[in-house]
């Protein structure tokens, strides 16, 4: 359910995902420095939040590759 949903409304939305690419890099970043939080906190609540933040971020990687794969929007992969 999640890999099909950003990989058709990629193409068809008018909204350019692959300039947000550097957001996406910082979100990596602090997702990673808040595993290393989790290593200490063990919680519950603290690994779904986790998690959730995790499926979310790449659900995002995924539409940007979508984007860049399909070169419809402003920066997109060349053929050669």
């Amino acid at each position: 359910l999640i890999s099909p949903s950003p990989q058709s409304s990629s193409p068809q939305t008018k909204y350019d995902f692959t300039s947000c690419r550097g957001v996406l890099i910082i979100c990596l970043v602090v997702l990673i420095l808040f595993s290393i939080l989790c290593i200490f906190i063990r919680n519950r609540i603290v690994d779904i939040v986790y998690a959730s933040l995790g499926a979310l971020l790449f659900t995002c990687f995924l539409a940007v590759d979508t984007q860049l794969i399909l070169g419809n929007k402003q920066l997109a992969l060349s053929p050669e």
